[in-house]
């Protein structure tokens, strides 16, 4: 493979990784994978049956369009759809037979006219709003007022309902937040009928709180290999590995400046590598002061501000290191290691950011260690 960019999706790790989570919920919860945002950047599709392959029997994604597109991938699995319903999209999802979200009586009538029309009962969620402050019903009476509309709505079939934790990853105060939040989703729910699905826990809430399993989880970031747990109590692997390429050395001497801004000068006599990747490639420009790449195996400092598609960085004291050689920004080489989450604490930002960052133009590979979908481009 000689693309100048390229990162690989180890589709047995997705897959290992939701095994694990699997098998550390309890056998009565049934398993979410999300795949929204592409698959945080992995492959919806892809990603989509790794999860499933792995144990997860349900899909969410954020919105209808990104619903269709599995279906189009040939899913057959149930797939719900996390935004609310509007009224540009509801029919798309009923007529692809995506779970749509609902939070007030109009979006029911949304979904029991396009049902009408499609001829076809359509599954929803209602979604409770037990403190993140984005969409849901926040009391009993906006609960009762949707199902009452559900009741009247002979095309619509309520069989879930969920919440989302704000602050699960967080320390002793997140937990207190999230532990009210639990008792107000029971509170507005215990009335729901048997049989749906209550779901609550997110992948920080699978790790810390496996009593609030319920009837499902949603596995998210955690499924990608980065638990927002610090110590990763299931040994999950992180599935992307991302590289580039030296396409330039030059010898550097003592007071030269590098890149723009002038902000780095060399101390001394320096070997520079040229690296083709930039933030046009998804790496973040604001990792620049304190982030590192590696090459044959050893860590290199990122020297000078990252440019649109280039970055640069120190290899002095790597002389083996030539033109043409991988350069790891994320993934292992040898004994060294670079995560997403460091590059994140580079840039000051959140692992899911950095992964999703990475641009189109990116060759991305799966790579499956044998399986039949192995070195399958995305192209």
């Amino acid at each position: 493979m000689n693309s100048r960019n390229m990162r690989v999706i180890r589709t047995d790790l997705l897959r290992d990784n939701m095994r694990k989570i699997r098998d550390s919920v309890s056998t009565d919860a049934k398993i979410m994978a999300v795949v929204k945002a592409d698959g945080y950047g992995h492959g919806a599709a892809e990603t989509a049956h790794a999860a499933l392959e792995g144990g997860a029997e349900y899909l969410a994604v954020a919105s209808v369009a990104e619903g269709s597109q599995l279906r189009r991938s040939g899913i057959k699995a149930p797939v719900l759809v996390l935004g609310a319903v509007t009224s540009q999209d509801v029919r798309e999802g009923v007529e692809n037979g995506l779970i749509q979200t609902v939070c007030s009586p109009e979006m029911v009538r949304l979904c029991e006219s396009a049902a009408a029309i499609v001829g076809k009962q359509t599954e929803v969620h209602i979604k409770v709003d037990t403190g993140m402050g984005r969409i849901g019903v926040r009391n009993m009476a906006e609960m009762k007022a949707v199902t009452d509309e559900i009741e009247k709505s002979p095309h619509v079939r309520l069989t879930g309902a969920f919440t989302h934790f704000s602050d699960a990853d967080d320390g002793e105060d997140g937990m207190a937040y999230t532990e009210m939040q639990h008792a107000r989703f029971l509170e507005l729910t215990h009335r729901l009928p048997d049989g749906i699905l209550r779901h609550c826990s997110n992948s920080a809430a699978i790790h810390r709180r496996p009593d609030y399993a319920m009837d499902m989880v949603r596995a998210g970031i955690s499924l990608y290999g980065y638990p927002p747990v610090p110590e990763n109590p299931l040994g999950l692997k992180p599935c992307m590995r991302w590289s580039a390429k030296i396409s330039y050395i030059k010898t550097m001497p003592e007071g030269e400046y590098i890149s723009y801004g002038r902000t780095y000068r060399t101390p001394e006599r320096k070997r520079i590598a040229t690296i083709t990747c930039g933030y046009a490639d998804g790496y973040h420009r604001a990792a620049g002061p304190e982030a590192e790449v590696l090459i044959r195996g050893k860590r290199a400092k990122v020297v000078g501000r990252i440019c649109m598609d280039q970055m640069l960085a120190d290899i002095t004291d790597i002389p083996e290191a030539k033109e043409e050689d991988e350069v790891v920004l994320i993934g292992s080489d040898g004994s060294e290691q670079i995560t997403a989450e460091d590059i994140a604490g580079w840039a000051g930002t959140i692992s899911y950011e950095i992964l999703l960052s990475v641009g189109s133009r990116v060759e991305r590979v799966f790579d499956d260690c044998g399986a039949d979908r192995e070195g399958k481009s995305d192209e």
